[in-house]
């Protein structure tokens, strides 16, 4: 459980750098300053909801699509990530994204954030 949250903190910190720096400029975090945590609480909770659906709705989808992902030599869960992010921003409104190629980049990148935190939290 800890580990869960840790990786969820980790996924919040790359959302904020994402947004601020504004790596990818179709990706979109809208703060709530008047929420329990401030701003800094929205990136936690989109954080919380990609670390949910990911652990929950991503090895579902992994399996469905393995042929495809086998057939791709793996390419296929770059769209994967995509999907997930889609839903992660469906989920909440303060997450907003404005085509599939931003999707696409930004499942990529926060699925390398998410194999980094994994192999930090592992030792």
């Amino acid at each position: 459980m800890i580990k869960f949250a840790l990786k969820v903190v980790l996924l919040a910190l790359v959302f904020y750098g994402l947004t601020r720096f504004d790596v990818l400029p179709g990706l979109d975090v809208l703060p709530d300053p008047e929420g329990p945590l401030g701003a800094t609480g929205t990136y936690l909770w989109i954080g919380l909801i990609f670390g949910l659906v990911n652990a929950i709705v991503g090895p579902i989808l992994r399996l469905l699509a393995l042929p495809f992902v086998v057939l791709t030599l793996g390419l296929f869960l770059l769209v994967i990530n995509a999907v997930l992010l889609a839903l992660t921003a469906g989920l909440t409104d303060r997450l907003a994204i404005d085509g599939i190629g931003t999707a696409v980049l930004g499942g990529l990148i926060l699925a390398v954030a998410g194999w980094v935190a994994d192999q930090i939290l592992d030792r």
